[in-house]
């Protein structure tokens, strides 16, 4: 178990899928010695490592509408859409406490994917003491461009870490762990690319930001390839490969029984695939 890493792709509200596995494997006591995370990714990350079973179903699902980081409620009191300072730096407080004393104590590594916008390229940022720089990590790894503004970390400005590394595979293995457990959101036909009026819009809004707008421009291109590398890993051994079985939600699915559906589809996959997962880790 000492050389298995976890690697967690993103998918904003998708999330939830990644949110009932790990939930499981909670309740199995099941730890990885290695965790990254993109995005929403980076969120779930957070719980597991904090031992807080339901943290990111908590999040995404709020009950109570003026809890609600979306919608109209919030739109009326921060005029964004999207409002990650409630989601990344409010609740953890607030309405779903965190637990960082946990956290921080963990012996597991924890990494957040970041895109750096000057560079376009990722970086992976770990935190072991500071609550306000492990929070803003995780607001710029899921700051979604045109839709947020770029998180200033360090001096220097970050968005979505899946611009630059959807699935951080090759991250791990760098890392040393040459066997790893990826948690995917999107099945194996869903690609998101840009149209021509997108790209020229990036081009505008990015305009200082070349190497930030080549990334976008390749996006599509670069998943490709990663998942071309995960079959490869998968079918050599060396990865176990949990992807939703049935039809995925939308990337701002806001519709709580939706939500909760795939969750529990999340749940009850990892219960259905834990024997074979716990025969791919003492292989």
């Amino acid at each position: 178990m000492n050389d298995i890493g976890l690697v967690l792709q993103g998918g904003a509200f998708r999330g939830i899928f990644t949110a009932g596995i790990l939930d499981y494997l909670l309740e199995k006591d099941l730890q990885f010695p290695y965790v990254v995370g993109v995005s929403a990714g980076a969120c779930n990350m957070l719980g597991f490592l904090s031992k807080q079973k339901a943290y990111a179903k908590r999040s995404l699902i709020q009950e109570n509408p003026s809890d609600r980081f979306y919608g109209l409620n919030q739109m009326t009191k921060s005029h964004k859409l999207v409002d990650l300072d409630r989601l990344c730096l409010e609740y953890p407080y607030k309405q779903n406490p965190y637990d960082f004393d946990t956290f921080f104590q963990t012996p597991s590594i924890g990494e957040v994917v970041v895109t750096n916008c000057d560079t376009g390229q990722a970086e992976y940022l770990q935190e072991r003491s500071s609550r306000e720089r492990l929070l803003l990590m995780t607001k710029a790894s899921s700051s979604i461009p045109l839709l947020t503004s770029m998180v200033e970390i360090d001096h220097k400005r970050y968005l979505d870490g899946g611009l630059s590394d959807s699935v951080p595979l090759l991250r791990a293995i760098d890392q040393g762990f040459k066997k790893n457990v990826i948690v995917l959101t999107k099945d194996r036909d869903h690609i998101e690319t840009l149209n021509k009026y997108e790209i020229a819009f990036c081009e505008m809004h990015y305009r200082k930001f070349p190497n930030l707008v080549k990334t976008l421009t390749e996006r599509n291109d670069m998943y490709q390839k990663t998942l071309a590398l995960i079959d490869d890993y998968e079918k050599k051994g060396d990865a176990f490969v949990i992807r939703p079985q049935v039809p995925m939600i939308r990337t701002f699915e806001t519709d709580e029984e939706k939500l909760l559906t795939i969750y529990n589809h999340g749940y009850n996959l990892m219960e259905n695939y834990y024997d074979q997962l716990l025969d791919f880790i003492q292989v």
